[in-house]
C-alpha cells in the first residue's frame, strides 16, 4: 500500500506541470518551506555541532516520521559536504498519529526541526558552505512529493566557543521532544492483543500519565489505525495494542512511548521490549483514590507530632486546657472550629498549589517557603506570638479563673488551626506524601478531599479532646498556673522565629537579612507601644498610637527590602551532614552514573525541619561517613530551600510533592532505593548494604 500510494504521488507529480495553468498561484507553491538552521556561527577545527533542518509545514498538510505508518515517505536529507566532512543520521522529535480516511500515518504538522549533528575535520579552516537536498512527501487530500535545496555557513575558529544564545531555547525545545532512553525495563506479551509492559511503580502511584500513545519503529509491528488503551498493574503501566502481522518474526518489540502528564507535560521514551510475562491491567482506579484519602487522613494525624508542629503545640496547649473548665458543648465548639481553620487551610493551599501548577510553576508541597517575604512574614508572625505570650501586649484580657475558660474564643481556635498548618507546612509526614503526590495528578475535587481527609486527620487530636468526655477531664484544671505556662511557652516560638530568620539567610543577600532583622526590631517596638497604649490613657495614649504608626511603616518599608533582596550566591561544593558534597543536577546524576559510581541523593531544605532532624540523627553519624568513604559513593545535595525546577522534576519522579526524599544509586541498578522519609542510623548503613 505505502509503495502504490508513493508512485501515485509520483504520478501526481509528473502532472503537476500540466494541471498548473488550472491550479490558483497559492495551490501550485511549495506546501512546505526549508531552511537550515545551525546550533552556532563558528565551530573548532575537529568540533561537531548541529543543524535543525526546519520544515515550516502549510495548515492541514503533514509529512513523515522515520515510519511514516500505513502509507507515506519518511523525509530524506542527502549532503554535499566538503572532503572529511561528516553528518549523522536524523534526530527525529516524537510524531503524531495522522488519520487519513482509512489509514493512520505518523507525522508532524505545523513547524518541525529535524536535529542533525555534523563535525568538521581537523584540518578545517576559513567559513564552510553546507549545502543540502532535503525531500519529502507533504500530504493533506493529495500527497506532493517536493525536495527543496538549502544550505548553511560555519565559520572554522580555533577560539570558537558554544552554541549560539539567539537559537539555544529552540534547540533545547527540539532535543526535548527527542525520545529519551527508558528508565524504566520494557517487556511485551503476544497473544490475541499484544501487551506492553512498563516496569515503573512510580507510574502505577502518583504520577499517572493520562495519556499513552505507542508508535512502532517498524511497518507491521502493530496494526497502526487499531485504538491504544492503557491501564494500571502493580508495579507499573501496560499498553494495550493490536498486533500487526510482522511483529511474530522479530525478537524485540521497538518504538517509542509517548506520556503525558495531567499538567500536559510530554515525556518520549525509546521503547526496547523484549518477550516476556506481563501482569494484566488494573482498572480498579476508584481504590485508589480512597486509600489515597486514607493516606492523607494517616499523614496528617502523624504530622502532629513532626518537628515542624512542634512550636505551634504552645498555643495548642494552652488551648486545650482552657478546655477543662468549660462545659462541653462550648469544648465541642471550639474543637470544631479549631478544625475548621485547619481543614480550610490544607484546602486552600491545596487549590494555590493546583492554579500555580495549572499556570506552568514547577512546585510542590512547601512551596511558600522558597518565598523570602513569606519567610520573613512567618518570623515575625511567631515573634508576635511570642511577645503575646511574654505579656509584652495582650490580644483579649488574660486572667485567672473562668476567664480562662474564654481565652481566644471560637475566633481564636479557629486561627490557632490556620497558624498550626502555617507552621506545619515544612514537614512531610510518612503516607502524606504519597497522598499529596496522587492529588497533585488529579482533577479539583480529588484534590479538595485528598486535602480535606488530611486537614482532618490533622485535627483529629483536638476534636477528640472536645467531644470524648473521658478524654476531657484528664486535662488539668485552669488556674494561674497557665499565665506563667505561657510565658514559658513562648520560648520555643521565639526558636522559631529565628530558626525562620536562619532560613531566610540562605535565600537572600546580606541587604535583606539586615532588612529582615529591622522589621523584627520594629515589631518589637511596636508590640511595646501596643502593650503601653492597652493601660494608657489621654495624651499617653496618643503618643502611644503615634510610636505604633511610625515603627508600623518603617517595619513595611524595611520589609520591602526583603521582597526585593537578591539571592545568595549559588554555593558550586560544600560540606552536608560533615561529608563532601556536590549540588545535584541531572547532568551531575548521569555522569557519576556513567562512571559506575554509587549515588546518595539527599533532597531537603532549609526551613524542612525533618530534613535537618534526619542529617543530624542519621547522615551526621559516623558510621554513615565510614560506609559512605568505604563505597566512594557520591554525595549529590538537591537544595529545594529555593525554588529550583530541576528538583521539583526529581520530587515528582519519584512520586514526591515535597521534601525531604533519599535516594540511593547502587552500582549498575536501574532504578534508585527510595529510602523511608524518617531516617535511622540503621535505615541508611542498611540501604547503602543493598
Amino acid at each position: 500500500m505505502r509503495t502504490l500510494l508513493a508512485g501515485l504521488a509520483v504520478l501526481v507529480s509528473l502532472f503537476t506541470p500540466v494541471l498548473a495553468d488550472t491550479l490558483p498561484p497559492t495551490d501550485a507553491a511549495p506546501k512546505v518551506r526549508v531552511q537550515l538552521i545551525a546550533d552556532r556561527d563558528a565551530v573548532r577545527p575537529g568540533g561537531t555541532f548541529t543543524i535543525a533542518v526546519e520544515q515550516d509545514i502549510n495548515a492541514g498538510w503533514h509529512t513523515y516520521w522515520s515510519n511514516p505508518g500505513e502509507a507515506g515517505q519518511p523525509t530524506e536529507v542527502k549532503w554535499t559536504l566538503p572532503p572529511g566532512w561528516k553528518a549523522g543520521p536524523i534526530q527525529w522529535p516524537y510524531p503524531i498519529r495522522v488519520p487519513v480516511g482509512p489509514l493512520m500515518d505518523y507525522g508532524y504538522e505545523g513547524k518541525l526541526w529535524l536535529l542533525i549533528d555534523v563535525t568538521a575535520p581537523a584540518d578545517a579552516s576559513g567559513t564552510v558552505t553546507l549545502p543540502a537536498l532535503v525531500q519529502y512527501l507533504v500530504c493533506k487530500n493529495v500527497c506532493i512529493p517536493e525536495e527543496a535545496k538549502a544550505q548553511t555557513q560555519i565559520v572554522i575558529d580555533p577560539a570558537a566557543g558554544g552554541p549560539s544564545p539567539t537559537s539555544a531555547a529552540d534547540f533545547a525545545a527540539t532535543r526535548a521532544k527527542i525520545p529519551a532512553a527508558s528508565p524504566w525495563p520494557m517487556r511485551y506479551a503476544l497473544g490475541q492483543d499484544l501487551r506492553l509492559f512498563v516496569e515503573a511503580p512510580v507510574l502505577a502511584g502518583v504520577a499517572r500519565p493520562t495519556g499513552v500513545q505507542f508508535f512502532p519503529a517498524e511497518a507491521g509491528a502493530v496494526v497502526d489505525a487499531a485504538p491504544q488503551s492503557f491501564g494500571l498493574a502493580k508495579n507499573g503501566l501496560v499498553v494495550e495494542l493490536k498486533p500487526g502481522d510482522k511483529l511474530a518474526q522479530r525478537k524485540a518489540l521497538s518504538g517509542v512511548l509517548v506520556l503525558t502528564s495531567s499538567d500536559g507535560s510530554v515525556q518520549a521514551l525509546q521503547v526496547h521490549a523484549a518477550p516476556g510475562v506481563v501482569p494484566a491491567a488494573n482498572t480498579g482506579g476508584e481504590f485508589s483514590i480512597w486509600l489515597a484519602l486514607a493516606f492523607a487522613a494517616l499523614g496528617g494525624l502523624i504530622l502532629n507530632i513532626m518537628p515542624c508542629v512542634l512550636p505551634v503545640l504552645a498555643m495548642k496547649a494552652l488551648a486545650l486546657a482552657g478546655h477543662a473548665g468549660a462545659d462541653r458543648a462550648h469544648a465541642r465548639a471550639e474543637s470544631f472550629s479549631y478544625a475548621l481553620g485547619a481543614v480550610l487551610s490544607f484546602v486552600a493551599f491545596g487549590l494555590v498549589v493546583m492554579a500555580l501548577r495549572a499556570g506552568g510553576a514547577a512546585i510542590g508541597w512547601g512551596f511558600q517557603l522558597q518565598e523570602p517575604i513569606v519567610v520573613a512574614t512567618l518570623a515575625l508572625l511567631m515573634v508576635a506570638v511570642g511577645l503575646n505570650m511574654s505579656g509584652v501586649f495582650e490580644i483579649t484580657p488574660i486572667s485567672a479563673g473562668e476567664a480562662l475558660t474564654r481565652r481566644g474564643g471560637l475566633w481564636g481556635a479557629f486561627f490557632t488551626g490556620v497558624l498550626a498548618v502555617a507552621v506545619a507546612a515544612p514537614c512531610t509526614a510518612p503516607f502524606m506524601a504519597t497522598a499529596i503526590g496522587y492529588g497533585f495528578t488529579q482533577d479539583a475535587p480529588v484534590v479538595i478531599g485528598i486535602f480535606t481527609a488530611l486537614g482532618i486527620g490533622f485535627a483529629l487530636p483536638f476534636i477528640l479532646i472536645g467531644l470524648v468526655p473521658a478524654l476531657h477531664k484528664l486535662l488539668p484544671k485552669p488556674g494561674t498556673w497557665m499565665v506563667r505556662l505561657k510565658k514559658l511557652l513562648a520560648l520555643p516560638m521565639y526558636a522559631a522565629a529565628g530558626w525562620l530568620v536562619w532560613v531566610l539567610a540562605k535565600q537572600v543577600d546580606q541587604t535583606g537579612l539586615i532588612a529582615s532583622l529591622a522589621a523584627v526590631a520594629a515589631l518589637v517596638v511596636v508590640a511595646w507601644f501596643y502593650g503601653r497604649l492597652q493601660l494608657a490613657s489621654g495624651r499617653a495614649k496618643f503618643v502611644g498610637w503615634a510610636g505604633v504608626i511610625v515603627f508600623a511603616a518603617a517595619g513595611a518599608y524595611a520589609l520591602s527590602f526583603v521582597a526585593a533582596a537578591k539571592p545568595p550566591a549559588p554555593v558550586v561544593a560544600t560540606a552536608h551532614a560533615g561529608m563532601a558534597s556536590e549540588p545535584y543536577t541531572p547532568a551531575r546524576l548521569a555522569a557519576l552514573r556513567k562512571e559506575g559510581r554509587p549515588v546518595f541523593i539527599d533532597a531537603t531544605a532549609s526551613w524542612c525541619i525533618t530534613c535537618l532532624v534526619n542529617e543530624e540523627a542519621a547522615l551526621s553519624r559516623p558510621s554513615v561517613h565510614a560506609a559512605f568513604k568505604d563505597k566512594n559513593i557520591a554525595l549529590l545535595v538537591a537544595d529545594w530551600t529555593n525554588r529550583n525546577p530541576e528538583i521539583t522534576t526529581l520530587l515528582e519522579k519519584h512520586g514526591r510533592s515535597g521534601v525531604p526524599l533519599y535516594l540511593y544509586y547502587a552500582p549498575g541498578a536501574a532504578d534508585p532505593k527510595i529510602l523511608p522519609q524518617i531516617l535511622t542510623e540503621g535505615e541508611v548503613l542498611k540501604a547503602l548494604k543493598s
